[in-house]
């Protein structure tokens, strides 16, 4: 009976070649002629090697494992869509898109990419489709000159073509995140491979087997499909941590981080700075605050302001740290921009750092690290209690000047208040400004009550001056 092996949003991970190699272990040990290998997304950047080799990296995985099917994810695009045609061109897997087209309305990438296709495994016939989320050019700027159609309706058209051609199953590989629900409830589908959302899941929605492994490659899915009498899909999950390591790929990835000459040390570090999701979305943060401080100093700004998304997660900084380390954190190739908001504006901006008032993330998330300014928060109210810049309380009539990503003035998912025609200055690339930072400064930034989040929610160590993750 078919088998699918789900992966997705990987991202970084190739920085870590022996994750990586896990990760291809993980999978060719469940492999086989029965089996599907499968991808939703995400798999190609960003990260260091992914910022050097313009998401080529990704290559020595698919051709590892051997990979089937791939969809989209934003992050896909990280590089233009150009760079995205190069890679899929000559990666091994068919991939699968249903909304995403260019600019004269053609499906992209036409001679590599399909809406749809089938793959028959022990006599069964299972029919593909791929759906990106349609908000991917206001998340990623590189993708800009795409156009990402309704993802329901081209499901809809993509599921009808593939029961007249008389599949027996339907699977999705979504990089829709949330709104996987309403895909499950709008077209007949029996599997939804999903990420985008770094969160796992797995669940029935609909009648839907709905899945997301999470991030960076520590869990891929197994999915056994036509298990019982019913035809039923039995799912196992996998942890990739003691898989064998597929010695290939490491080779193959550490010749690339040797040629990418990213190893020069910037500072040192006593005290290991963690870099996971749950200390970078808790609140303040030694790593956010670092970049926050990094900006503001680069720009000489009132406010330096990092959201927690760009902050890449990975094994805490430590040690010597070098620039791809830095990179590694934030990597992206967009300018720190100074912009100029009103004191009216600057606290709408700090309202947005809560998930609660952008609807965007887990819920319970914080977005915003800062620089040079306080906040203080109640979860319970969803309400900002208090916010000072310079140890002042904001002045609504007065205009303040904010050192932030050139992304938050291109997004509306976060800090929508922040827009383009804010933008006053630009300065250099995000990660150079850190290591320029590390070089004059070192890396403290030790938290020091700058985010107060308060409520019946929070626990007496969160309350605390230090923040969320001391």
């Amino acid at each position: 009976m078919p088998r699918l092996l789900h992966y997705s949003d990987i991202e970084n991970v190739y920085d870590d070649p022996v994750r990586v190699g896990r990760l291809a272990g993980a999978i060719r040990s469940r492999s086989g002629a029965d089996a599907v290998v499968c991808g939703s997304g995400d798999n190609t950047s960003p990260g260091v090697l992914a910022l050097i080799e313009r998401g080529r990296q990704a290559l020595d995985l698919f051709r590892a494992i051997d990979a089937d099917v791939e969809t989209f994810g934003n992050h896909d695009f990280d590089y233009g869509p150009a760079a995205a045609r190069g890679v899929v061109a000559d990666a091994p897997q068919t991939w699968v898109a249903a909304n995403v087209v260019d600019a004269n309305g053609d499906r992209f990438a036409a001679e590599h990419v399909t809406p749809t296709t089938i793959r028959e495994v022990d006599g069964v016939r299972l029919g593909f489709f791929g759906v990106t989320d349609p908000a991917t050019p206001s998340l990623n700027p590189m993708a800009g000159e795409l156009v990402f159609t309704d993802p329901y309706d081209a499901a809809e058209a993509a599921v009808a073509d593939l029961r007249d051609r008389g599949v027996d199953h339907v699977i999705a590989l979504s990089h829709l995140g949330g709104g996987d629900d309403e895909l499950a409830h709008r077209v007949d589908v029996d599997v939804i491979l999903g990420g985008h959302v770094h969160a796992e899941r797995d669940e029935r929605v609909a009648g839907a087997r709905l899945l997301r492994p999470g991030a960076n490659g520590h869990v891929i899915f197994e999915v056994e499909i036509g298990s019982d009498a019913d035809g039923g899909i039995d799912v196992t999950r996998h942890e990739t941590a003691q898989a064998p390591v597929a010695e290939d790929v490491v080779d193959a990835l550490e010749g690339r981080i040797d040629a990418a000459g990213l190893d020069e040390v910037v500072t040192t570090l006593e005290e290991p700075i963690d870099r996971s999701e749950e200390t970078v979305f808790g609140g303040e943060c030694r790593i956010g605050n670092f970049v926050a401080d990094a900006y503001r100093w680069s720009l000489d700004a009132d406010v330096g302001l990092q959201n927690s998304g760009g902050i890449r997660n990975g094994p805490p900084l430590a040690g010597a740290v070098t620039v791809a380390d830095l990179v590694s954190v934030i990597p992206f190739e967009e300018h720190v921009v100074r912009a100029e908001v009103t004191g009216a504006e600057l606290r709408e901006i700090f309202r947005e750092s809560a998930a609660a008032v952008v609807d965007f993330g887990e819920p319970g998330w914080w977005h915003g690290h800062v620089s040079g300014a306080t906040i203080q928060w109640d979860d319970d109210a969803n309400e900002l209690l208090d916010a000072t810049v310079a140890g002042e309380p904001i002045d609504s009539d007065r205009r303040y000047t904010i050192a932030t990503s050139a992304y938050l003035l291109h997004t509306d998912h976060e800090f929508p208040t922040l827009s383009e025609q804010h933008r006053i200055g630009e300065g250099g690339i995000q990660f150079e400004v850190l290591a320029a930072y590390a070089r004059k400064f070192g890396i403290d930034a030790a938290p020091d009550g700058r985010i107060r989040r308060i409520g019946t929610n929070r626990t007496p160590r969160e309350d605390t001056a230090t923040g969320a993750d001391e």
